[in-house]
């Protein structure tokens, strides 16, 4: 048996009268990769802060590290020195400072270095990289790196600042900013990692890298362990069943829609990457956009919405009398007016104001037609967005509570309210379900769907060939910058569209 790295026994946190963990016990071998899977909201992320010293447990709960009885709560910082590390989504490094800067970074900030000799450094980090396998260049500014490469600078930095392999990794979403070629790269440290003796925590909503990737998985619900399994003789049903404490139900089987005058028509559009794409939709129907890295697909709804310069380029509006509108002198500020919304793929910088309240973050796009905006009444405010709130499944339902407090999927679901609110005539989305459970997603579907079933003409862009195969009426695959495939009827699947991305790519 491998010897146990880390060991946690009846782990509990109370915020208020809510109980975000109940009695957990969690534990993680060494040479292993350990997935920890579970919705929004289920305590992943707050056995995560308990393990780094943010938040105290309640009374009665033990962790061991390496054999070793840790004193709770962990002391601020004071995880390093336990050999627990951490990489969080966004990597926690400077693009303005070099790469060998960063990996100094916490060593500078915390102890007194009156003289660094640079070039030993940076010697000494080319041989640890080289110890990893990679080929980094220690004087090179970290913004000039692939987002690939900066996660793998943070885990390498993560490692060596927690006494190299003798450490547990906790790698907290780090994969759903990178194309999957990255994420192999990043798979393929993790395993030189957990081979050399180090415990790998790997955090993620994505089931099939969890599958790919991990020994084991333990999956939270409600604030406890609700299982833990071997990968190797489970299979993902197993695990949605226990992320969601029931089965999903397959989606219905979805009708094309019936052809009639286009809603949407789409004309020569051209920017950045994407080179003379035309597309029509129909009223009520949800078209998807996939492709390779590079192919252009995820700039179309910023192009169609004029938060992305388009070099010239149609779109055609029609309701009665059609609109046609020039893309090469397009705002937001008019797509907002001509019925389109747009539902960006960053979340926490593009969807909404994280220092604001629910209420103020879902109200903002409705203030000059739901209230008089002379006269802004905070009940009536409150009132509405609760109401919003309750239609879309927002947790916890109250207005007042600050946005970037929210889970990534309750915070998607404010994002759908704000705009969704506004009947819009066209829906642009990017990557809707980027970082969301799998029970969350299944609400994000529903607003999307319900929102076409109102007469929307629904625009997704997603490289989750799953997510598209769910929701749309038809995808269209691009490959440098045009449409090189569409998908429709029965031949729609995720394995087809995944080929189809490769087969127009090759």
């Amino acid at each position: 048996m491998s010897e146990t790295a880390l060991d946690i026994r009846n782990l509990s946190r109370n915020f208020g009268g809510q109980r975000a963990l109940r009695g957990v016990d969690f534990a993680v071998l060494a040479g292993e990769v350990h997935g920890l899977l579970g919705q929004n909201g289920s305590g992943k992320s707050t056995l995560i802060k308990v393990l780094a010293g943010f938040h105290e447990p309640e009374p009665g709960a033990r962790l061991l590290v390496f054999g070793q009885e840790v004193k709770l709560p962990v002391p601020p910082g004071g995880f390093r020195r336990l050999g627990l590390s951490f990489v969080h989504q966004h990597l926690g490094l400077i693009p303005t400072l070099t790469v060998l800067e960063n990996l100094l970074l916490t060593r500078l900030a915390t102890t007194q270095m009156w003289r660094i000799d640079w070039a030993a450094a940076a010697a000494a980090a080319r041989a640890t990289f080289a110890r990893y396998g990679l080929a980094i260049e220690p004087t090179m500014l970290l913004g000039r790196l692939s987002s690939v490469e900066r996660a793998l600078v943070a885990i390498v930095r993560a490692v060596e600042e927690a006494g190299g392999t003798r450490a547990v990794l906790v790698l907290d979403e780090p994969t759903p900013f990178l194309p999957r070629r990255d994420v192999e790269r990043l798979f393929v440290l993790m395993r030189q990692l957990a081979a050399a003796g180090a415990a790998v925590v790997f955090v993620s909503h994505d089931i099939d890298e969890v599958m790919e990737i991990t020994d084991r998985v333990t999956v939270l619900r409600d604030g406890q362990v609700a299982g833990t399994l071997v990968t190797a003789q489970s299979d993902r049903d197993t695990v949605v069943r226990l992320i969601v404490g029931r089965t999903l139900t397959a989606a219905a089987a979805r009708k094309s829609v019936p052809a009639t005058a286009p809603a949407v028509r789409v004309q020569d559009l051209s920017g950045g990457q994407v080179e003379r794409l035309s597309l029509d939709l129909q009223p009520g129907e949800v078209v998807g956009l996939t492709g390779l890295l590079g192919s252009g697909y995820e700039q179309v709804p910023y192009l169609l919405y004029g938060a992305l310069p388009a070099r010239h380029g149609r779109l055609v509006l029609s309701a009665g009398t059609a609109t046609v509108i020039d893309l090469g002198h397009w705002t937001p500020a008019a797509a907002l007016r001509a019925g389109l919304v747009l539902i960006p793929g960053d979340r926490p910088v593009a969807g909404g104001v994280g220092a604001l309240p629910i209420v103020d973050n879902m109200m903002l796009p409705a203030l000059a037609t739901r209230f008089r905006p002379w006269l802004l009444r905070r009940p009536a405010m409150l009132r509405a967005a609760r109401a919003l709130g309750e239609t879309f499944g927002v947790v916890p339902n109250r207005p007042e509570f600050a946005f970037a407090a929210l889970s990534g999927g309750n915070q998607q679901k404010v994002v759908l309210a704000k705009w969704l609110q506004l009947q819009p005539r066209l829906v642009l989305l990017d990557e809707p379900t980027q970082g969301v459970d799998v029970g969350a997603r299944q609400l994000v579907f529903r607003a999307i769907r319900d929102a076409a079933a109102r007469g929307a003409a629904v625009l997704c862009a997603s490289s989750d060939a799953e997510q598209l195969a769910e929701i749309c009426h038809r995808v269209l695959v691009l490959a440098r910058g045009r449409i090189a495939a569409e998908i429709a009827g029965p031949a729609l699947g995720k394995q087809a569209i995944v080929s189809a991305c490769y087969g127009m790519a090759a």
